[in-house]
């Protein structure tokens, strides 16, 4: 199997060496991820400036765009050879409930959605961050699977793995997505000149995180994996919103 791993944090991350590492145990790795952090880039692609990539080992590369910029160049004409898989992570730190849609692990997997198999993005939730060998175990084991075992390629996984030790995970639960508080307000301060300048505030904490849920499942100390799909159309309110339409 031929894999393609990217992540947001950045090619120098400890996430994704650690995983490039374990995945190249199983597989034919090759790197393509952003020059810096891109954290929360969700799916933004480059288009008013080019695209530059540098080789900083083999098989390795970094670029100066987006997680997306990463695999949409990768699978469109940089690889000489398509990858079967993209594998996007190991994420510093969480991507539960509504950080989906901000996240750039996961827009990565995103974009590898062409492929024959599911895409999987993972991260590592906890605050000190130390057992990224237990996330990367985690997605070796879930590559070995689809090999085995290939799903649909509609699906893409969104793995979360607690900071633990492996032989201390509850687990791995198939979950929903919960969802979050609104975020905290937006931090004031000023630059050097005396100008007015904003941080974005935290994410808001866990708001439905019950039995089933992606929090839930972190919560009993077990991994989380969530199937996301691409189609945004809420499709049980199409007849409504028709009618609503319709409506003198």
């Amino acid at each position: 199997m031929k894999i393609l791993v990217s992540n947001d944090d950045g090619y120098l991350a400890t996430g994704i060496n650690v995983l490039a590492d374990a995945l190249s145990e199983i597989a034919d790795v090759v790197v393509v991820a952003p020059d810096r952090n891109r954290s929360a880039a969700s799916n933004s692609l480059t288009l008013n400036d080019p695209l530059r990539v540098s080789k900083v080992a083999e098989n390795r590369y970094r670029v100066n765009g987006t997680p997306s910029d990463c695999v949409h160049l990768a699978l469109t004409g940089f690889l000489e050879e398509e990858p079967d898989l993209v594998v996007s992570g190991i994420n510093h730190g969480a991507n539960l409930g509504d950080d989906v849609i901000y996240s750039g692990t996961v827009a990565a997997a995103m974009e590898g959605r062409f492929l024959g198999f599911p895409t999987i993005a993972v991260s590592l939730v906890g605050h000190r961050l130390t057992h990224f060998d237990t996330a990367a175990r985690v997605a070796v084991e879930l590559v070995q699977r689809l090999e085995k075992d290939p799903l649909p390629s509609e699906f893409i996984f969104n793995v979360n793995v607690p900071d633990r030790p492996y032989e201390e995970l509850n687990g791995v639960r198939v979950c929903r997505l919960g969802f979050r508080h609104k975020s905290e307000p937006v931090v004031r301060s000023e630059d050097p000149h005396g100008r007015t300048i904003y941080w974005v505030g935290p994410a808001g904490e866990s708001q439905e995180s019950g039995e089933g849920t992606d929090f839930h499942a972190l919560e009993q100390g077990a991994a989380a994996i969530t199937p996301l799909k691409i189609d945004l159309t809420r499709h049980d309110a199409l007849s409504q919103v028709e009618g609503w339409l319709q409506r003198d």
